[in-house]
C-alpha cells in the first residue's frame, strides 16, 4: 500500500493496515496519539497539534513543545508543558489512535498565561451545584481562493434568502465535507447534536452539547480541530472570523445556549429572567471576551443586537439574548445568548456566562457553591477523561468531491 502517493487512507485501508502490518495474535500494537492544543496568537488563537507514539497499554503522557514558535514563550527559555485533560477515539486513522486535548502548563506546573480553561475549571468547581450546562451553536465560513466557497471568481451570488437551511444545486457548496465533519465527531464520539446551512453561501454550522462548561469546551476544540483537518483534504479552509464579507451578509456567531438546574426544573422561568438581569449588568466585561471583531458582527442588523446595548425577549432573534417561545411556554429552560463570535474562545464564555449567572444566584458575590452530588461533575485534570465510543473509522470523500466548481 502505497500510503505517501494516496495521500490519505480510507475506514477499510487504516483496517488492513493495521492488521496487516502492526497486528499479531499477542502483540502489543503501538497507537498514535494527536496531542491539541491552543496556542498564544493574538487577536485569535490558532489550534496547534503533533503526534505521539505510544506503546499499546501507555496512557498519554504530558509532552513539550516549542512556544517560541506559538507565541507563547521566549527562545531563550521556550518550553511549554501539554497537560492532556481529554481523550477521545481519532476518526481520522486506525481504531486504535486518539485524539488528545491538552492544556498548556508552564515548566514548573502552573497554568500557562494562554491557559484560560484553568480559570474556568475554578469557578465550574466553585458552582458545581448549579449544574450549569451549554450547548454551543458553530458557525463556519468555508473559504477557498480567498473567497467564500462557491461564491464567482467576480462578483456575489444571488442575495441571501435561499441558503438557509437550503438544499439542492449550486446553492450549498461545502456539503460533502460537511457530511465528512459529522462522521467523524460522531464517530470520535463528541456530543454533536446537528448541522445545517447557514444564512450566508459557503457558511455553516455544527452544535456541540448539551454539558458541562469544561466537557463542552474541550469537545468543541476537538470539533474545531476536525474541522480544520478535514477540510485540508478538500482544499478549502474553515475560518471563523466574525465578518468574513463586510456589507449586507450574515456574520458568523457562536450563539451560547445556557442553563442551570434551577432554571430547567418547574417554575424555571424566573430563574431565566434573573439570569437575563444579571447578565444584562455586565455587558462590557462579557463583550470583551465574546470574540474578536464584535463590532463588525453585532450591528444591530442581520439577526444581532448592537454590542453597545443589551436586551433579551421571547422568540427574539434580534435581541442579546433569546428565550425560545417553548421555553416561554414551559416556564422552565434555558435562554440562548446571541451574542459569542464564531471566534470566540469556549474556556472564557462558558467562565463568565456560569460566574455571572451563579454569583447572582447564590446570593452573595464569592460565595462558595454546596458540594454537588450530581452526575454531571467538573473535569479533574487526571484521570484524562475520554469519549464513550465505539472504535470506528469515519469514511472521507474523496478530494474531487469537493472541487466541483
Amino acid at each position: 500500500m502505497d500510503l505517501v502517493s494516496a495521500g490519505r487512507i480510507g475506514a477499510e485501508g487504516i483496517e488492513a493496515f493495521h492488521c496487516d502490518h502492526h497486528r499479531t495474535k499477542g502483540e502489543a500494537v503501538p497507537y498514535q496519539a494527536e496531542y491539541i492544543w491552543i496556542d498564544g496568537t493574538e487577536p485569535s488563537p490558532l489550534v496547534r497539534s503533533k503526534t505521539k507514539i505510544l506503546p499499546d497499554g501507555k496512557k498519554p503522557p504530558i509532552w513539550g513543545f516549542d512556544g517560541s514558535s506559538t507565541n507563547q514563550a521566549e527562545g531563550s527559555n521556550s518550553d511549554c508543558v501539554l497537560n492532556p485533560v481529554f481523550t477521545c477515539p481519532d476518526p481520522l486513522r486506525g481504531v486504535n489512535d486518539i485524539l488528545v486535548m491538552c492544556e498548556v502548563l508552564d515548566v514548573n506546573g502552573k497554568p500557562h498565561s494562554t491557559n484560560t480553561r484553568a480559570k474556568l475549571e475554578t469557578v465550574a468547581k466553585k458552582y458545581a451545584s448549579f449544574e450549569p450546562w451549554f450547548g454551543i451553536e458553530q458557525e463556519y465560513t468555508f473559504i477557498q481562493n480567498g473567497r467564500p466557497y462557491g461564491w464567482p471568481e467576480n462578483g456575489y451570488p444571488a442575495p441571501q434568502g435561499p441558503y438557509y437551511c437550503g438544499v439542492g444545486g449550486d446553492m450549498m457548496p461545502g456539503r460533502d465535507i460537511v457530511e465528512a465533519h459529522t462522521a467523524a465527531c460522531m464517530a470520535a464520539g463528541l456530543a454533536i447534536e446537528g448541522t445545517n446551512a447557514e444564512v450566508m453561501m459557503g457558511q455553516w454550522e455544527f452544535q456541540i452539547g448539551p454539558l458541562g462548561p469544561l466537557e463542552v469546551s474541550d469537545q468543541l476544540w476537538i470539533a474545531r480541530w476536525l474541522l480544520f483537518r478535514i477540510a485540508e483534504d478538500f482544499g478549502v479552509f474553515a475560518t471563523l472570523e466574525a465578518k468574513p464579507m463586510l456589507g449586507d451578509w450574515n456574520g458568523a456567531g457562536a450563539h451560547t445556549n445556557f442553563s442551570t438546574k434551577p432554571m430547567r426544573e418547574a417554575g424555571g422561568y424566573s430563574h431565566i429572567v434573573a439570569a437575563c438581569e444579571a447578565i444584562g449588568k455586565k455587558v462590557n466585561e462579557h463583550i470583551e471576551h465574546y470574540g474578536v471583531g464584535i463590532e463588525l458582527r453585532l450591528t444591530g442588523k442581520h439577526e444581532t443586537a448592537h454590542y453597545t446595548q443589551f436586551s433579551y425577549g421571547v422568540s427574539d432573534r434580534g435581541a442579546s439574548i433569546r428565550i425560545p417561545w417553548q421555553v416561554a411556554q414551559d416556564k422552565k429552560g434555558y435562554l440562548e445568548d446571541r451574542r459569542p463570535n464564531a471566534n470566540m474562545d469556549p474556556y472564557s464564555v462558558t467562565r463568565l456566562m456560569v460566574d455571572t449567572v451563579c454569583t447572582a444566584a447564590s446570593g452573595s458575590k464569592g460565595a462558595p457553591a454546596k458540594k454537588s452530588a450530581a452526575k454531571k461533575t467538573t473535569a479533574k485534570k487526571a484521570p484524562v477523561k475520554k469519549a464513550t465510543a465505539k472504535k470506528a473509522v469515519a469514511k472521507r470523500p474523496a478530494k474531487k468531491a469537493a472541487r466541483r466548481r
